[in-house]
């Protein structure tokens, strides 16, 4: 009998506190230059053994996520860490989602600088072996871990150097972020005076 199709599933995992247009950039071009049907946006939950001051609550931003790209049907927002075990591992939000998505394949999409030090993930040698993890390039980051490993992809998308840290700063100096935010996120946040106090 001839195996059906999974569809392919890229898992952008990230605080995405807040996402910003770099995320969508990655995400955008991993669907249209690869062999990835769809990518879900995994948000991290607050981590209860981090002091995380200026993150901003989990529900808010998945929100965030939600408006950022809700015109693009091939990306999905996901809050399924929020309802898992804290502290969140990837390993157990990937065993979970393939034990709940059986037609479905999981890639994990990560940026050059988690490859540097993926052996500090937990059971990380399991994710390397059972999962194909795509790596996407970060600027002044070059590592030639795991070179040899057939379940790691290198894509050539764009290097971004935008990051959630300079939007928060640019909020708290009264900064525009025109163009470095989806519209929608922007007014969402500048509407609710978002990061303001953190």
């Amino acid at each position: 009998m001839e195996q059906k199709y999974k569809e392919r599933i890229g898992l952008f995992f990230g605080s995405f506190n807040p996402i910003h247009i770099g995320h969508l950039i990655i995400a955008n071009y991993i669907v249209e230059n690869t062999n990835i049907d769809k990518i879900w946006f995994v948000i991290s939950p607050h981590n209860p053994l981090k002091n995380t001051n200026d993150l901003l609550e989990d529900n808010l931003r998945y929100n965030l996520v939600k408006l950022a790209i809700k015109n693009n049907k091939n990306f999905k927002a996901s809050d399924i860490e929020f309802k898992m075990e804290k502290p969140s591992y990837t390993i157990r939000t990937l065993s979970h989602l393939k034990s709940e998505y059986k037609t479905k394949e999981f890639i994990l999409i990560i940026g050059e600088d988690n490859l540097e030090c993926f052996e500090k993930w937990k059971d990380y040698k399991e994710i390397l072996s059972s999962y194909e993890i795509m790596v996407y390039p970060r600027a002044n980051i070059k590592t030639s871990k795991f070179s040899d490993n057939k379940n790691i992809i290198r894509i050539n998308s764009p290097e971004i150097g935008i990051s959630s840290t300079q939007i928060r700063d640019n909020i708290k100096l009264k900064k525009s972020n025109l163009y470095l935010l989806p519209e929608a996120v922007r007014v969402e946040i500048n509407n609710n005076n978002y990061y303001c106090n953190s």
